[in-house]
């Protein structure tokens, strides 16, 4: 037990490693809703975020201030009303809803200064009115109508953190009211961001808050992990009519993907250390939207061998596994596949061909040193490798594979495997089998169809 705990201490610190190389000098633009402020924990939660920009990654904040706008309106007895969704904002509203927005922003500043992080709240934006629309003057409430790139830049060059308060002005100096949503999706896509971050108080995405599809990649406590641009497409039609705010932040990040943003996320910001367990782990604790290819199946190449041999060194300490060699894999290199998880290796397989001596006789492909990171067993890396090898032997025109195993007999059997005699296998693995590890042979029979799901 020591032994594993140790392990994915190990695997966890390289998967921070990983992540920050990754990540350095690349832009994080973040959306948080002003009651996140009110966590207790908020203020490590601003740590966390100076520790990112110090280690070289680059961070925008841009924060909602909704229900600290609608208090202050409140206290000076003000109304506003909303139309299609927008606050309207009156003439008689708007210093009170700026004053509102920059005391949110200035919250964000002062925390980020008490942390040695330098932060500038910023004209950033270029806004214009959005006039009348159905009839309803919406006076002071705007849109954004370009984000001055160069400036911002600037200022992320040197180092600083550029927070966003829902406030933009024209070119003649009149001050809007914007939504804070549309301004972190208007950054994000100015400055192609690599991630954009819905944080909110999000309970996640479960069956039992919302209908989902089949066969998603979830956690541990039953929440989606992560979603594909056409899996997203599949949740909102499924919940349609629904009017959960994770639903309208799922939009949102589907919007953000489609606009050039790689990865969105929609983040409980309730939890301790989300953005850091978000950004440095490859499941998270948020549901991330992905609009590049996130996990594959792929050849190995001579770069992957020492993470290889990491996952199957305890399967052949136990005898799950043949003892192999660094030398061993470079000369089966072409019979491996991994399992890559955004840039790390999580599983391997092999499928090693055995052709037949005539034209009668099929050929048949052994399926062999299949190894996982017990740590993402949830995700069926087993069966996934297992499937794509049996599909490869298929194209290839294999009758059948099989494959030799001591401790895995119940795992085949599941899939589909039946058992077979030593005289089934082809004669050269029939001279090569060790009678003293006396492994139980399975074979699929790949004319009757695939494995099990």
């Amino acid at each position: 037990m020591d032994e594993i705990k140790h392990r994915e201490q190990v695997d966890l610190i390289r998967e921070v490693f990983y992540y920050q190389s990754r990540f350095d000098g690349k832009t994080i633009v973040l959306k948080i809703d002003e009651p996140i402020l009110q966590e207790p924990h908020f203020p490590q939660f601003m740590k966390d975020l100076a520790m990112l920009r110090a280690t070289g990654i680059e961070i925008i904040l841009v924060p909602g201030a909704k229900q600290w706008i609608d208090a202050v309106l409140k206290e000076y007895d003000i109304t506003t009303v909303y139309h299609e969704g927008l606050r309207v904002a009156s003439a008689e509203a708007i210093p009170f809803i700026r004053m509102a927005a920059f005391d949110v922003a200035n919250r964000l500043m002062t925390l980020l200064t008490a942390f040695q992080a330098n932060a500038v709240i910023g004209n950033f934006i270029r806004a214009r009115g959005l006039g009348v629309l159905d009839g309803q003057d919406f006076e002071h409430t705007g849109k954004v109508e370009k984000i001055l790139v160069e400036p911002l830049q600037k200022v992320l060059d040197q180092g600083m953190i550029p927070i966003f308060p829902c406030i933009g002005w024209n070119a003649a100096g009149k001050p809007y009211n914007l939504s804070s949503d549309e301004i972190a999706l208007a950054v994000a896509e100015a400055l192609q961001a690599e991630k954009l971050f819905f944080v909110n108080s999000s309970d996640g995405f479960m069956d039992s808050r919302f209908r989902l599809p089949d066969g998603l990649v979830k956690n541990s406590d039953g929440r989606v992990a992560r979603l594909s641009l056409e899996e997203a497409e599949q949740v909102l039609k499924l919940n349609a009519g629904n009017t959960d705010d994770d639903l309208k932040y799922l939009e949102l990040a589907l919007a953000a993907c489609r606009k050039g943003t790689e990865r969105a996320h929609v983040v409980d910001g309730r939890l301790e250390g989300a953005i850091l367990r978000e950004i440095f782990s490859n499941l998270g604790v948020g549901t991330m939207v992905y609009g590049s290819e996130f996990e594959s199946i792929r050849p190995m190449r001579a770069t992957d061998i020492p993470e290889v041999l990491r996952l199957m060194q305890p399967l052949m300490e136990e005898g799950i596994l043949l003892q192999r060699s660094q030398d061993d894999l470079l000369g089966l290199l072409a019979d491996f596949v991994v399992y890559e998880i955004d840039g790390v290796v999580h599983a391997c397989g092999a499928l090693h061909a055995f052709p037949g001596k005539t034209d009668n006789e099929a050929s048949q492909g052994e399926v062999a040193a299949i190894a996982t990171n017990p740590t993402y067993s949830h995700l069926s890396m087993g069966r996934k490798i297992l499937s794509f090898l049996t599909d490869k032997a298929r194209r290839a025109g294999y009758g059948r594979v099989f494959a030799l195993t001591t401790r895995t007999l119940d795992w085949f059997e599941q899939l589909g495997f039946t058992e077979a005699v030593l005289e089934s296998l082809p004669e050269k693995k029939q001279k090569t089998y060790n009678h003293a590890r006396k492994s139980r042979i399975f074979a699929l029979d790949l004319k009757a169809g695939n494995i099990k799901s």
